[in-house]
Order: structure tokens, then sequence, then C-alpha cells
């Protein structure tokens, strides 16, 4: 018999130790974000449907969470990303004219893990730019993003860059269903040549070179000389290409050391993405850190459709690759009712300090704290000493 206190598959407990760590991350991301100028919003955990989904695309809502309000009888969903309510506050709430730079953190919830050693409830953190069409939009979130992670103290870092608009100029004038290019866009980012092969039989010959190669188009700074050679001469692959390259020269001058990589063949969210895309890597993870590109079309089913870039990653997976929280410095301090005690007690508290008050009959058990001093009563004065 399962136990009543068991929690569901890949949903666990946030405990003391780890809680404080990623606090500690979210704290710090914040502040760099608003370094940046973005100002913090909070969307709810749950909307309408419609409003979650719209324009967002199949995987997303299989990732969603769906239930029936008992108030207006109307379906709604628990939201798996927060960027459309961000879009939503940009289009509907805020309604500036000219940039809007928002970000969140908060709870996101999934059908199903992304992984084997996923969560379904990661603690996401994201930033996005409304209302610039330019490549300094795309660079910003690029540079937040990586600011984040070294504000994490992860280390080692290295970004993968693509571009939705490259396939796109490849296919510009081939007929294609949308179940069909579905099975293409995978089949891209699995390698799979056989299946390329296969679902592009009967397409010209250039269309079906130029996916063939864009599968060998991965690794360093040679991807995109051979990019340039070997796929079709069009505007849209062209610009995509002129622009990777100037992102992956801006990004080296301001981060040296940044190991640069690209991956043209990578499709990851290609209905969502409208032009450059890009992953993050560092820690030793073999999964990306942080994700994000720019998406314009993300906020045109609100009636308000404005350029858009952004990112997101999940704390909780951050702290896994953080460096660990040392244990915070504490006070240790008897518990009693005398009047001056429990004025220094506050005192100190006022001040910044943690002062944990030895309970009757308890000696200090908090393992996320080091009490290097004590409360003291000498000569009538309540006084603090360092503790050996």
């Amino acid at each position: 018999m399962l136990s009543a206190w068991l929690l569901p598959e890949h949903i666990a407990d946030v405990l003391p130790a780890q809680a404080r760590r990623i606090e500690i991350l979210r704290r710090a991301l914040l502040d760099r974000a608003r370094g940046y100028g973005f100002e913090l919003v909070m969307p709810p955990l749950l909307e309408h449907l419609e409003s979650l989904l719209s324009g967002t695309g199949r995987e997303l809502d299989l990732k969603t969470f769906k239930l029936v309000d008992q108030l207006s009888g109307r379906t709604l969903g628990l939201r798996a990303d927060t960027t459309p309510q961000a879009a939503r506050i940009d289009a509907h709430l805020l309604n500036r004219e000219g940039v809007t730079r928002l970000c969140y953190c908060g709870p996101v919830l999934h059908t199903r893990p992304a992984g084997m050693n996923a969560t379904r409830e990661p603690l996401q953190f994201g930033a996005e730019i409304f209302g610039h069409a330019g490549l300094e939009a795309d660079l910003e979130v690029m540079e937040l993003a990586l600011d984040c992670l070294r504000a994490a103290g992860v280390h080692d870092l290295v970004i993968d860059l693509a571009d939705a608009r490259v396939l796109r100029g490849v296919l510009a004038g081939v007929p294609f269903d949308a179940s069909r290019l579905q099975d293409v866009v995978a089949a891209l980012s699995d390698k799979d040549a056989a299946a390329v092969d296969a679902l592009t039989a009967g397409l010209p010959d250039e269309t079906r070179q130029a996916l063939r190669a864009l599968l060998r188009l991965y690794g360093g700074d040679e991807v995109l000389p051979a990019a340039h050679a070997s796929l079709p001469a069009r505007p849209l692959v062209r610009i995509a290409l002129e622009q990777l390259e100037w992102l992956a020269r801006q990004l080296r001058s301001a981060f040296p050391g940044l190991r640069i990589g690209f991956d043209l063949s990578d499709m990851s969210g290609y209905a969502y993405y409208s032009g450059t895309r890009f992953a993050v890597y560092g820690g030793g993870s073999s999964d990306a850190l942080a994700r994000g590109g720019r998406y314009d079309e993300v906020g045109a089913v609100f009636g308000r459709n404005r350029p858009a870039a952004g990112f997101s990653l999940d704390l909780k997976a951050l702290a896994e690759h953080a460096p660990p929280v040392p244990a915070g410095k504490a006070i240790r301090a008897p518990w009693g009712v005398s009047a001056e005690l429990r004025a220094a007690v506050r005192q100190l508290r006022e001040n910044g300090e943690t002062v944990i008050a030895l309970l009757p009959g308890h000696e200090v058990e908090a393992q996320a704290f080091e009490c290097d001093r004590e409360l003291m009563l000498q000569d009538g004065r309540w006084l603090l000493r360092t503790v050996s």
C-alpha cells in the first residue's frame, strides 16, 4: 500500500539547505536583471486555458495541466511557461509605447518531466524585452543570461547559437504541410539523415541537398563559412548567418574566454522561435542551464504583435550546478522573559543579524547556521562574545 505522504512522481519537497541555496540565487538573478532595467512582474499560476496556450504551439499544450473552474465552468490551465503571460501583460495591462523589459520568477508545472531526473515543478526565472526588433535586444538577453549564470558561480560557460530563419529560408517556396514539417524538424534536431531523406523525397534537389547539409552544420567557427558555401544564397538564410556572425563577435568582446558553438540543424522550438535562438551550458552540465531567443509572434494573439526576445532557466536545476553555499553566521542567545534580554535580541535582529534563541531543554540544531557568537549577561549588560 502506498504511503499517504508519498508525493507524485518527479515532484519533491525542497528542504532547508537547498531552499536557502535557491533563494540566494533568486535574489542574485533578480538583482542582476534589475541592473539591466528589467521590471519584476508576478503573473498568476493559473489562467483561462486559451490565454495560456494561444499561439504557443502543440508542445506547450501537452505540457500543461488542465482543470475546470467551479465558479465559471471554463477550462483553466496551470502555467507551463511564463512567457505567454508576460506577453499578455505587455499587450493588455501595460500597453506602453517603445521598449518594455520584464522579468519574473515563480513555479511552473509540467505534465511530464523534461528528463529522467528532471522535476515537473521548475522554478522558472526569465526575462523578456518587448518592442525592439533589432539585434541589440537579442544581444542584451544573451548577455543577461550569461551574467546570471556567472552571478550564480557557474564557470566554463558555452553558448550554442542557431536561427529558425535558416530552415525557413531553405524551405522558401516549397509546399510543405504542417505534419510533414514537424517530422522534418524532429529529424533535423535528432541528426537523423535517413529520416530526412525519406521525408524529403520528391522535393527539389537544391532543397534536399541543403537539408542534408544542415545535418553537418554544427561545431565551432567553421560552421558559418561552411553554411555560406553549402546553403542556398537566399535572403533569409544570408541575413540569419550574418546576424549570427555579428552576435558571436559581440559576445566574444564582452565575455573573453566564452566558448561559442553553432548548431544550424537544432530546431528545438522551431514553431515558437522566429529568429535567433540560444542555449547556455556550464558547470559540467550536459543539459542547457538557460535557453532563449527571438519570438516575435508571441504577442499576436493578444492583439499587439510586438517584437520580443528573452530567455528562461530553472533555478532548481541551476542550484545543482552552482557552488555550495556556506552556512550562515548566527548568534546564539538564551531564552528568557527579561525585558533587557528581549530588547537586545530585537535590536540585533533589526540590525540584520540572525539570532537563534535556545528554547528550554534544547540546544541549537539549525544545520544551516553556524553560531560564531553568543549573547551573554555580563555585569548586568547583554554583550556578544565570540564562540571559539
